[in-house]
């Protein structure tokens, strides 16, 4: 049983061996096969072959310039698109939300993949398509001069086979010739009818053919040789050397495919991780949007810090008398129906500055983004914030600017104790600029530290400014008539609304109503144009009986000339009975000469306020 085994394993190793040892010869038969010998009688074939193989490695080339183009165009589409949807100067301030960041990111990204798809291109343009361009060109040159080698040996072995065919014919001349000369020679020595003379000439001529038929015999052998001898080197040595340089040719051209088609696939692989990276960073920045922070952001950008406006009173108009009856019949308290400053309808109010901005030359001038100097158009809140920005700005200015300075100094030190470095008046000029300029901006930073403080110290008001203007008073409407007394209506019944307003939507300078700047209700003012109209179409105007929230002084003199307005005088002292709700404006009034009061707005910049504890 073991001897069997071992029988077996026997067989199987040797089979094995053989195997082994067949592959072996094929592969070794495989690399010693060579157009020389295998294709010696192919060498129209093998042109023809190599002329096509030439021809795909130019078509590859093509191949690649156009992929070439392709890549630089997507490169400069994806940064055209990049730049078209770069946030504009005037969305920087959406630049704070987490989804316009994430954005910004994604055009970065975008941005960096396109630099990979250009990288991509250049590679295969300087590398790959050079080379292959290159190797084109080489390999026509070689196969050229394989083809005129080849040519050169095919013409000289068929000069030699046409000599051979030549000498060939010649020595089957001479010999028919030598047959023919024999013949005659034989009938004429058998002819007793010749002279000796005749057969001589007959021998002679014999002999003549014979030799030259010898001549022509030695001359076709050694042609045959000579061809024989060519033929053996042609198509042994000669033309397989030139058949295996067009091999050698040919797998050069294939190697060379080989290597520039993994080229070009290493060319993009170089950028795939970058390419992997770029994306990651998209994914992180699809991340890294917050949803509750753009909510609180947004809070925080467009909180104006007022109040909602209270409820509305029910007024009982069973207990008021006729007369209130009537005027309430045309008040419209419409304080909850007006948008607070600083939510929906912030846009619509920032048009406003640009329509009542009367003062082109105060210190309350409009900035660049058509806001005030003091930015006393905004909310509370919004207003601090800007105040607070506009402060850290300067005071980074400033910071800056004393150190240009500092080195300035330095410098104007040095070359006055060594004047061959330079001359100190050269750097007096930049100096005093310098200086001009930090003056300025420490002016600026004074101004707006004070324009903080003064935001600060105002009393946050409770409500909106259209809800304050429209507050009942303990239950009460005043009803305030143009001779200046006032009678109170106790609220016991419904308002009935229409279209006249109260004296905050129809007489202050946000509304752009009213009748003049002197017919404020309760001016004593303006009644004869109210009269000319007609009993039928006149009313008077229902306002809220208004505390005193404190007293201010004109700082300069205001000349009205806007609806709501009133005119003061420099030094006056006047009521404050609405402080400014961020719209530049302030409400106030005075006693006039018909035992009535005079009420409108005049600019919070003109008055200095001292507000009731």
């Amino acid at each position: 049983m073991l001897a069997l085994l071992a029988s077996g394993s026997r067989r199987s190793s040797y089979s094995s061996n053989n195997k082994l040892a067949e592959s072996e010869n094929a592969a070794q038969n495989s690399n010693n096969m060579s157009w020389g010998t295998e294709l010696w009688d192919q060498n129209d074939n093998l042109a023809i072959h190599t002329h096509k193989g030439i021809e795909g490695l130019d078509r590859y080339a093509s191949f690649l310039r156009d992929r070439v183009a392709i890549e630089a165009e997507y490169a400069g589409k994806l940064r055209r698109l990049v730049k078209n949807y770069q946030p504009k100067k005037k969305e920087e301030e959406d630049n704070e939300f987490t989804t316009m960041q994430a954005f910004r990111n994604v055009l970065k990204e975008v941005g960096d993949l396109a630099g990979q798809r250009e990288i991509v291109s250049e590679s295969l343009q300087n590398q790959i398509i050079l080379g292959v361009t290159l190797l084109s060109k080489t390999l026509r040159e070689d196969r050229k001069k394989c083809l005129s080698d080849g040519a050169t040996l095919q013409q000289n072995l068929n000069t030699q086979l046409t000599s051979l065919e030549r000498a060939k014919r010649n020595y089957e001349k001479a010999y028919r010739d030598s047959e023919k000369a024999v013949d005659s020679y034989k009938r004429a020595d058998m002819d007793l009818n010749l002279s000796r003379a005749e057969v001589e000439r007959y021998k002679n001529v014999m002999t003549t053919k014979i030799q030259q038929s010898d001549d022509a015999k030695n001359e076709y052998a050694n042609q045959l040789q000579k061809t024989n001898n060519l033929q053996q080197q042609h198509f042994s040595m000669m033309l397989p050397a030139v058949l295996n340089r067009l091999q050698e040719l040919d797998e050069k051209r294939t190697r060379g495919f080989k290597e520039f088609i993994i080229g070009a696939a290493e060319a993009e692989s170089s950028v795939a991780p970058i390419i992997a990276r770029c994306m990651e960073g998209i994914v992180k920045a699809g991340e890294s949007i917050d949803e509750k922070e753009d909510s609180s952001k947004v809070i925080e950008r467009y909180q104006s810090g007022f109040t909602p406006p209270r409820d509305i009173p029910f007024e009982d108009l069973s207990k008021s008398d006729p007369d209130a009856v009537h005027d309430s019949h045309y008040s419209n308290p419409t304080a909850n129906h007006l948008t607070m400053r600083g939510t929906m309808s912030a846009n619509k109010l920032k048009k406003r500055v640009g329509i009542f901005n009367i003062f082109g030359s105060n210190k309350n001038s409009l900035t660049a983004d058509g806001q005030k100097e003091d930015f006393s158009d905004l909310p509370p809140n919004q207003r601090r914030k800007k105040l607070q920005a506009k402060i850290t700005e300067l005071q980074q200015k400033i910071g800056q600017e004393t150190n240009a300075r500092d080195g300035l100094m330095k410098m104007k030190i040095v070359y006055e104790a060594n004047s061959s470095l330079g001359n100190p008046m050269t750097v007096e000029g930049q100096l005093n600029e310098s200086e001009h300029k930090l003056e300025k901006l420490k002016v600026d930073l004074k101004k707006y530290q004070g324009f903080l403080e003064k935001a600060n110290q105002v009393q946050m008001a409770t409500s909106s400014p259209q809800a304050n203007r429209n507050q009942l008073q303990n239950g009460h409407r005043t009803s305030r008539h143009s001779n200046g007394s006032a009678d109170d209506h106790h609220d016991d019944g419904d308002d009935q609304p229409d279209d006249a307003g109260s004296l905050s939507s129809s007489a202050s300078p946000e509304s752009g109503l009213g009748t003049s700047h002197t017919s404020l209700p309760g001016s004593g003012q303006g009644s004869a144009n109210e009269n000319a109209i007609g009993e039928d179409t006149y009313y008077e105007t229902e306002v809220e009986a208004l505390q005193p929230l404190g007293t201010c002084r004109a700082l300069y003199p205001f000349e009205a000339t806007s609806e709501g307005s009133i005119p003061m005088n420099e030094g006056e002292e006047l009521q404050v009975i609405e402080i400014d709700q961020g719209d530049g404006w302030t409400r106030v009034r005075r006693a006039n000469n018909s035992n009535g009061w005079d009420e409108g707005f005049v600019p919070t910049s003109y008055i200095e306020c001292t507000l009731y504890a």
